[in-house]
């Protein structure tokens, strides 16, 4: 096997998983919010160590094949409204469209453009006196403090309309001079005939650009320093990667989740599992998907904070439950997040100034956690911080003590969980729900009982799931035209424009015509509101079922496969009795204080079984098994909890 080094940057920690000679391992590093190129040379520089015991990130870049990158800042930066301030310029014919796209969520349309609107007649703009007019327009918004500017024409003839406003911009707007202002048009990115999804696409993906191309550009520049030989590829939520300079930033959006998902789609493929539930809980926020029968849902019009996009997406979920998730009273209540306390300054438990209450203070009070061993005894614990932080804002406000308090946060914590988990999902008695990041399979028994779900798989690699699940991504270009000739003849023509398109990207990618992999297909809007896709093969005619589509999109995917599908399979059969490494007094519900074993995952073979109470852990994650549940051992290395009858 290839080196290869995947990062999946999350908004608490960043993980690392380093894939070489058939073996994988992992580590992590404090994502730096501040400078996100730090954390992820960190990375770097950690997994150096890992490898060759002493750092040498020279001596890793000169060897490693493939760098892949994923990262949930984009969800942050949408979550946080934090980017820039944008303005809309649109056609005066549709003046409702403001109304129409705040419909969508009025919250994050005030965030991102507010009454930065300008309006300009599309015959005006390919008039003699377009010069003039679009020159006001720029003018208005740059000075109502808008520094990137979206430009989104409706009507059938936008991508002219928008065409002929580039040319004026380019004349009075060149980019060498400093007055020049970043405009993105919405035929850019898509020729997606609805406006309102158009026009959101591009505002997001010109609201998510700057931070990630600083990033991103920084962070290509500092590898090309140490002269690396392969380029830093970026995984996308389409479940695909590419490299920097040909990566759309609306497409990093979530690519952390979809990683987690890619790697619930091979698990349920190891153990022949139909019906996966996922909760990939982090620091920050609960993503949770579902897997039937090998496939992820993934919509051709994905759902950005639940505004509709012209781009498929992956249909994840994200719960604002994690980690460091803060938790207060109000009403007398318990409520869970969204707030995160994340990296900086983190739970008060971490003793970097945090003073709110979170989980991983929970779990550290009830005795889960090892204050010495967390972290993989990179990271010592501080009890009293903790134990002030739940007393002023838990269990003084509603008038218990603090064990009390402790045990009514778990459940409020794996209640909110549980709710997501049935509002997104199909739990049936066959579903097996995978618990992984760093705090999943914590409280993964708890959150199962509350959804009503008997069996919980935990990964040997759950702390870092989502960077192995981006180790098996391949390499692609995806293009979208709408198709305006219905006929097999102009279907032709059109199949061949984004055939010589991905001829071009794709050699950017370092791949020529013929080593990389062509599939293509129709997507029609049928008059019902639903979707209907149809492969194509070469030379195809267009086809029939389609013709009463009210609009069709031509699809193409360009890829160079670089998954490994060895057909391999596991199972979960119990053997012998686990070796417990010791005891850990623990909290438990309606025992007070106890005894339980503790196994370390390291020292447990195939076969090996325990019942519950007991904590299952290794350096980076910490499975709580309930009284009622048991575990198992499978032959790679893997946990299956099962609830007693």
């Amino acid at each position: 096997m290839a080196l290869q080094i995947n990062i999946d940057n999350g908004g608490t920690l960043t993980d690392i998983c380093i894939m070489a000679d058939d073996a994988v391992r992992k580590t992590k590093v404090l994502t730096t919010p501040y400078d996100l190129s730090k954390c992820f040379f960190e990375g770097l520089q950690k997994a150096s160590g890992v490898l060759y015991e002493t750092p040498d990130v020279g001596r890793l870049l000169e060897e490693v094949d493939l760098i892949r990158y994923s990262t949930t800042q984009g969800t942050n930066a949408i979550c946080e409204r934090k980017g820039p301030r944008l303005g809309l310029i649109i056609d005066a014919g549709a003046r409702d469209l403001p109304v129409r796209l705040a419909e969508h969520d009025p919250e994050v349309y005030e965030a991102l453009v507010g009454d930065r609107v300008a309006f300009l007649d599309a015959a005006v703009v390919c008039g003699d006196s377009a010069d003039v007019d679009v020159v006001k327009a720029i003018n208005q918004l740059t000075a109502a403090g808008a520094n990137r500017l979206v430009v989104s024409f409706g009507g059938s003839a936008f991508r002219e309309v928008e065409e002929r406003f580039r040319k004026v911009v380019l004349r009075k707007y060149p980019r060498h001079l400093l007055g020049a202002v970043p405009v993105l048009y919405g035929s850019d990115l898509t020729t997606d005939r609805d406006v309102v999804r158009r026009t959101w696409t591009a505002l997001i993906n010109s609201f998510l650009h700057p931070a990630m191309e600083a990033f991103l550009f920084n962070a290509e520049n500092r590898l090309r320093a140490y002269r690396t030989k392969n380029p830093l590829l970026i995984f996308r939520n389409d479940g695909d990667a590419s490299r920097v300079a040909k990566t759309v930033a609306i497409k990093t959006y979530s690519s952390g989740p979809r990683g987690g998902m890619e790697g619930m789609k091979s698990f349920a493929r190891l153990y022949g599992m139909s019906d996966v539930v996922a909760i990939d809980v982090g620091g920050t926020t609960t993503d949770i998907g579902q897997c039937l029968n090998g496939k992820v849902a993934e919509v051709q019009r994905g759902h950005v904070e639940g505004i509709s996009v012209s781009f498929p997406l992956c249909e994840i979920m994200s719960a604002g439950a994690g980690g460091s998730s803060i938790c207060k009273v109000v009403n007398n209540r318990i409520v869970i997040g969204p707030e995160s306390v994340g990296a900086v300054p983190g739970p008060a438990a971490f003793g970097r100034g945090g003073k709110e209450a979170t989980i991983t203070d929970t779990s550290l009070l009830c005795g889960i956690f090892d204050p010495k061993s967390y972290f993989g005894g990179g990271m010592a614990l501080d009890l009293d911080r903790a134990a002030t932080a739940v007393s002023l804002n838990i269990a003084q406000p509603l008038g218990v003590g603090l064990d009390d308090a402790l045990l009514q946060m778990e459940h409020a914590y794996e209640e909110k969980i549980a709710v997501e988990l049935h509002r997104f999902t199909k739990v049936s008695k066959d579903t097996v729900m995978l618990a992984f990041g760093g705090a999943g399979p914590l409280n993964a028994c708890g959150v199962a009982e509350k959804a009503g779900i008997d069996r919980v798989a935990v990964p040997k690699l759950a702390a870092v799931f989502s960077a192995f699940g981006i180790g098996s991504c391949d390499i692609s270009q995806r293009y979208a035209v709408a198709l305006d000739d219905r006929s097999t003849a102009g279907l032709g023509e059109a199949l061949a424009g984004l055939k010589l398109k991905a001829a071009r990207d794709m050699f950017a990618e370092g791949f020529a015509e013929g080593q990389y992999d062509i599939e293509a297909w129709l997507a029609g809007e049928m008059e019902d509101g639903s979707e209907l896709s149809c492969p194509l093969a070469d030379g195809a005619d267009f086809p029939p079922e389609l013709a009463r589509a009210s609009t069709v999109e031509l699809g193409l995917r360009a890829v160079k496969p670089l998954r490994a599908d060895a057909g391999k399979a596991a199972r979960f059969a119990p053997a012998q009795v686990a070796t417990a490494a010791g005891t850990r007094k623990v909290l438990s519900r309606g025992k007070g204080r106890i005894d339980i074993p503790v196994y370390r995952l390291a020292d447990l073979a195939t076969g090996d079984h325990a019942s519950g109470p007991a904590i299952v852990e290794e350096d980076f994650f910490t499975c709580h098994v309930l009284d009622g549940w048991s575990f198992v051992i499978s032959d790679a290395g893997d946990i299956m909890l099962n609830r007693k009858a």
